[in-house]
């Protein structure tokens, strides 16, 4: 089969603006669009410039957009897209680096602030902690987030406003909130009931429509809200008792 690969292409060290450059490529094998870049790169281009590492939908590296769609280039065959004409971009919403290549910070840095790992003070014993399944149950979707950054680049809040901490950030904090070895004070997570936080999000779902995992992070979100309400409202009544 004879493809025509239109790629996004720039370098801010030497480009004046962004293009897209064409390249054929013909193959008779069961492709993914990872290793037609990477053939590309190797008989083409050598200057070209890509993410990837696992090669196995794990490490959410080679996130970019696939004729209008956000995925992994990994996992994505060729034939899948039935197109002849195939059109890669960089994810949006992030500075570009080179080509496909962003630059992820933001999207780090909304993660840290969250502090995404377990607050387990004076509560797990040295021996360990059994979570029983119905617990993990409540969490298990989050757990599944890659960090790929797909629901950030496609997030029209994070597009507009650097404060949003994103879906990415937000759903993974209401992971370890729901956790049951979790020890954070409501001092610590309620720092999202702001305006850069839960409430920021527009609620249309985009984040849950480009994840390649499934996680859907504005379930997280939406839970995330009804829990600050909750405890906002049990604070209330034992601050009258």
């Amino acid at each position: 089969m004879e493809y025509i690969f239109k790629i996004f292409r720039y370098d801010p060290k030497k480009d004046g603006h962004p293009y897209f450059q064409e390249f054929p490529y013909q193959t008779d094998e069961s492709k993914s669009i990872l290793e037609a870049l990477m053939d590309v790169r190797n008989e083409q281009d050598c200057t070209l410039a890509f993410r990837y590492s696992c090669r196995e939908a794990i490490c959410g590296s080679c996130a970019m957009v696939i004729n209008g769609q956000f995925d992994l280039a990994c996992r994505i065959m060729i034939e899948s897209l039935k197109s002849s004409l195939i059109i890669i971009e960089p994810l949006p919403n992030l500075e570009i680096q080179k080509d496909l290549v962003v630059d992820m910070d933001p999207f780090w840095e909304a993660l840290h602030k969250v502090q995404p790992y377990l607050f387990c003070e004076d509560k797990v014993p040295t021996k360990g902690y059994r979570i029983e399944e119905k617990e993990m149950e409540k969490i298990f979707q989050y757990i599944n987030c890659i960090m790929c950054g797909c629901c950030y680049s496609a997030c029209p809040v994070a597009s507009r406003d650097e404060r949003y901490l994103g879906p990415a950030a937000l759903a993974k904090l209401f992971r370890l909130v729901k956790d049951p070895r979790d020890t954070r004070p409501f001092s610590n997570w309620s720092r999202v009931n702001t305006e850069g936080g839960v409430w920021g999000c527009d609620t249309i779902f985009k984040c849950n429509e480009v994840c390649p995992k499934d996680v859907r992070p504005a379930d997280g979100i939406e839970a995330l809200r009804r829990k600050l309400v909750i405890e906002k409202i049990k604070r209330i009544f034992k601050f009258r008792k």
